[in-house]
């Protein structure tokens, strides 16, 4: 289904690489490190495991690393597509061919577009639950953006690194946290193999079939286009999980961030500008099965964990860690006080104080 050499080779093209590491790897041991330790006093999160290392990547490097991530993904949906069937006829043989590079063109134009614009990435291997996962900072990107924002270098290098350890040590510091999303994701490629199944009567796909996949792959519909709208309940849960996940490193950030970045609200205020005019998801996991946070999830899982701290304090944040059954619904998500009153945080976080 899917080339994935010329999926590297646009990829690579569309980024534009630049080799500019400018800043020091040396630093980053205790740079992460400070921000684990501020982390882990803030959460009261225990990781089970030392955290993967911070690694300085160019673009090519992210792309190689998500290309590595994706794989597994596309070959157990191909291992279940009756595309085989296809090859008894020239028809067929050239139709999966034009299939086969159209997708891994858009692909490669969407990863490539993605490596222009993420600044870091808490890589993590869903489908495989011995891969390791990796903390990537993209150097090309954090240097454009420090200089697009006029923003002090150190300053977003360090609240960068505080985002994505905040989201290693959630991993690392929630034991169901992992297999759970593993879970929800290996649920939408079954129901997507029941829908893949060769149909009675099997006909070649349409030009109007291949236009509506690419199209759902374009705007990141993949999972709703081939699993169907019954399964909206699972993915929209799927969307409040990442969007608490999400939501929870960009409160822990901003309030640590407040004791090591001079520059915090010139930062934010950038973020935030630049996210108004992103056109594509940061994360691209999301974007391609299908469960991309909008912008409005982001604010929402951000307002959520604000919310909840206002109420409770950060012991009333911690309970959404407490049990897969802790967190919140979509309709709590954007109305934090029904998730307070069903789940007694606030309660327990004034007991306990």
């Amino acid at each position: 289904m899917i080339d994935w050499k010329l999926v590297a080779r646009i990829a690579g093209s569309v980024a534009g690489e630049r080799e500019e590491l400018n800043y020091s790897g040396k630093d980053l041991g205790p740079l992460a490190r400070d921000a684990e330790q501020r982390i882990l006093a803030y959460t009261g999160l225990k990781p089970e495991a030392p955290l993967p290392p911070p690694e300085l990547v160019s673009r090519r490097g992210w792309i190689d690393a998500n290309v590595a991530t994706m794989r597994p993904i596309f070959a157990d949906l191909e291992a279940h597509l009756p595309i085989g069937a296809f090859d008894a006829t020239p028809i067929g043989r050239a139709a999966r061919s034009s299939t086969r590079a159209v997708l891994s063109a858009q692909l490669g134009t969407l990863i490539g577009y993605l490596s222009q614009r993420v600044l870091g990435q808490y890589d993590i291997p869903l489908l495989d639950p011995h891969g390791e996962p990796r903390l990537l900072l993209v150097v090309p990107n954090l240097v454009s953006t420090a200089t697009r924002l006029d923003a002090d270098r150190d300053d977003l290098l360090r609240w960068v690194t505080l985002h994505e350890v905040t989201h290693a040590v959630q991993f690392g510091g929630v034991s169901w946290l992992r297999p759970l999303l593993a879970s929800n994701l290996r649920q939408l490629l079954e129901a997507l193999e029941l829908r893949l199944q060769t149909p009675p009567q099997l006909r070649l796909p349409s030009p109007v079939d291949l236009q509506a996949l690419i199209a759902s792959v374009r705007k990141g519909e993949l999972a709703m286009f081939a699993v169907g709208r019954e399964q909206r309940p699972l993915v929209e849960g799927l969307q409040a999980t990442m969007a608490v996940i999400e939501g929870h490193a960009e409160h822990v950030m901003d309030v640590v961030g407040e004791q090591v970045v001079p520059t915090l609200p010139q930062l934010r205020a950038g973020l935030e500008q630049r996210r108004s005019s992103r056109t594509t998801p940061l994360r691209l996991l999301e974007k391609i099965i299908g469960i991309e946070l909008k912008l409005r999830q982001y604010r929402e899982g951000k307002h959520f964990c604000d919310t909840v701290v206002e109420r409770g304090g950060i012991v009333a944040l911690d309970h959404v860690w407490s049990a897969q059954s802790a967190l919140p619904t979509p309709e709590e998500l954007r109305n934090p006080e029904r998730w307070l009153a069903r789940t007694g945080a606030s309660t327990v976080a004034r007991s306990t104080s």
